[in-house]
């Protein structure tokens, strides 16, 4: 499916009235900083519920496998860009970002994201679902790591909240 086709998909559902998300990994293979500034208008003007962008890392089972990961940096400054365009985004603070840092996810936040999820997958099943290599928090079962997450979340000033996520109207 196009580009063009799969942004339409969005706009439809959302004029259907459905939440939808939109999203991009920061640093893939062959992204220039044109492609960056597209996403980010596309986001501007599509205004979904929840955006989801993180540094892209190599998998090695793909032919992406020994390419450079993306800049954690590069993926803080866009959160913050995407935090001042779209104030009431559900802004995640990806895993992707705590494989790369250990305080990645901390720092995610502070940058302006606002959501952190934990891995809710049956562990039996998550390797199915590995989008990238060494994927933080995936031992864990959802009501183990909170726990963990609530520290880390409060170690930065912010509060973990449990409540359903949909977006703020």
């Amino acid at each position: 499916m196009s580009l063009s086709a799969r942004k339409q998909c969005l706009y439809d559902l959302k004029e259907l009235g459905y939440q939808v998300g939109a999203g991009f990994m920061v640093g893939s293979p062959g992204q220039t900083t044109r492609e960056l500034a597209e996403d980010m208008l596309f986001l501007q003007e599509l205004k979904p519920q929840m955006v989801g962008i993180g540094p892209f890392i190599p998998h090695h089972d793909t032919p992406f496998a020994a390419e450079q990961p993306g800049s954690v940096e590069q993926t803080l400054y866009l959160l913050s860009i995407i935090r001042i365009l779209l104030p009431k985004v559900l802004l995640p603070a990806t895993t992707a970002l705590g494989t790369l840092d250990p305080i990645g996810r901390e720092k995610g936040l502070m940058a302006g994201a606002n959501v952190v999820m934990p891995n809710l997958s049956p562990a039996k099943n998550r390797k199915q679902y590995e989008l990238y290599d060494n994927k933080i928090c995936t031992g864990d079962e959802a009501a183990q790591c909170i726990g963990c997450m609530g520290r880390r979340v409060a170690s930065v000033g912010c509060r973990l909240a449990v409540e359903r996520g949909d977006a703020l109207q």
